[in-house]
């Protein structure tokens, strides 16, 4: 049974705290930002009203209540107060054994966020942004030093929803639909991967013969995701050009706000002709592969990418993410769910987007989706030492995203694979590979599902396939 949250969740910005920083010393300040200022309006109440008489002495004589206290509404977060926890801990624990050199290399990873959400409803069940803080440190009014602690380590930021991070191969279950849909490549074809891809004047590698000096071989669209072959998405993304990719990431959410109904949240970068216009740059040919292998212009945030993997367990079935369980009146009616949603709306100046519906061949799909099964249940997978001890089939794919000189970690996985409710999205800043944060989605998805699994008892192998998605 999930014990779900009522009241507060959020960071705030620096600008927020300077703009406040007299009521943060106000013994009364319970927080106006995250859902608590959001919803502000349905959680404080109204005030009663009450007439005292008194003598010319100052001694009451009477009183009179003429205008009851109306109690404040309670918020109800869909928030899982348990699985919260389970996640910032696998999260702090994740990161540090990167550090540590707990996989085959160590990583200076310096911090990351976490979604776990319902593939059907977009309800978040947990959420988390690492380095955090303790709340508690704002009862009574923090005090400078604690907070110049917090504001050092950018403990406010919330990566889920204000970071914004290149996808690398996470990204590529978007191309492979896009390429599927629009004919450019079919379920049964196979591209031979020969290593080196020329397009142009210029030649492109796959990250297989970057390390190992061969290519794949022939794979087919299931394949291709399972090994995670750069050669095959520059491939299918030349045929069916940067337009129709486009159409089908905008469909997915990538590129837009969620609407989550919290503050400070980033819209990302989707790659195409429009933003290189908006950059001043010209657009080039050759930046169609950059942009099928999740690199390029592209940046998304961990929840637009946990919407995105939910569509693709659900069936394409779009989905609008959310932090509110429901809000329980005083009188213990509820809120609609259209009032709800328009309200925040308003707060967060959101306009309705225009609901275009993009048919996905449930074949297709499936395609993608056994690939995404590979990855974890079958030899040669990038997440197969992670998994392959488990006891709930999981469809995942990791990436590892150049981001300057560091590079970003991804798992993206759902369970149970024949019919998903959970998607979980694990971004570690600097974490190396992919596969050292699958660890983290196996935990979470453990405890979802109750499994209760000592981690001890699952052997891994730490020696990691290393591959990222480098521009060439």
């Amino acid at each position: 049974m999930a014990s779900h949250i009522i009241g507060y969740i959020g960071k705030i910005s620096e600008e927020e705290y300077n703009e406040e920083q007299d009521v943060y010393e106000n013994d009364d300040y319970v927080g106006r930002t995250g859902v608590e200022s959001s919803f502000e309006k349905y959680l404080r109440g109204i005030d009663g009203k009450q007439e005292i008489e008194m003598s010319v002495d100052g001694t009451v004589t009477g009183e009179t209540v003429t205008q009851d206290a109306v109690q404040g509404s309670s918020v109800v977060l869909t928030i899982d107060a348990t699985l919260q926890d389970v996640t910032e801990k696998a999260l702090k624990n994740n990161i540090e054994k990167i550090r540590n050199g707990g996989f085959s290399s160590s990583y200076d990873a310096k911090g990351g966020a976490v979604v776990v959400m319902d593939v059907n409803s977009g309800e978040v069940l947990a959420m988390a942004s690492y380095p955090d803080y303790d709340p508690n440190s704002w009862v009574g009014g923090i005090s400078k030093k604690d907070y110049e602690v917090i504001r050092t380590n950018n403990s406010l930021f919330n990566k889920s929803i204000s970071g914004s991070y290149a996808p690398g191969s996470i990204y590529k279950m978007v191309t492979a639909i896009s390429g599927l849909q629009t004919g450019a490549v079919s379920i049964t074809e196979k591209i031979n991967d020969t290593g080196v891809y020329s397009y142009g004047n210029k030649t492109w590698k796959c990250w297989y013969y970057t390390d190992y000096h061969r290519g794949h071989g022939y794979l087919d669209v299931s394949g291709a995701i399972q090994h995670s072959c750069n050669y095959y998405f520059y491939e299918i993304s030349r045929r069916m050009g940067i337009d129709n990719l486009v159409k089908y990431a905008k469909y997915f959410g990538l590129g837009s706000k969620t609407g989550i109904e919290l503050p400070s949240e980033t819209a990302g970068t989707l790659a195409s002709k429009e933003t290189s216009e908006k950059q001043g740059k010209a657009w080039n040919g050759g930046d169609v592969l950059n942009a099928a292998i999740g690199q390029g212009d592209n940046d998304f945030s961990p929840i637009q990418i946990a919407k995105y993997i939910s569509m693709v367990a659900n069936g394409g079935n779009k989905i609008n993410p959310t932090i509110i369980k429901t809000i329980l009146n005083s009188d213990r009616t509820e809120v609609s769910k259209t009032e709800i949603e328009q309200y925040s709306k308003q707060r967060l100046g959101l306009t309705d987007e225009e609901n275009v519906d993009v048919p996905i061949s449930q074949e297709n799909l499936n395609a993608v989706l056994q690939g995404m099964k590979s990855v974890t249940d079958e030899t040669g997978g990038t997440a197969y030492s992670i998994f392959k001890n488990f006891n709930i089939e999981v469809g995942g794919k990791t990436g590892s995203a150049e981001a300057g000189k560091d590079v970003n970690a991804w798992f993206v996985g759902f369970a149970p694979y024949n019919n998903p409710e959970i998607a979980v999205v694990v971004l570690v800043e600097n974490g190396g590979h992919g596969n050292y944060t699958a660890e983290v989605a196996r935990d979470i998805i453990a405890e979802y599902f109750g499994m209760n699994i000592d981690a001890n008892e699952i052997k891994e192998n730490n020696e990691a396939l290393n591959y990222t998605e480098s521009i060439q």
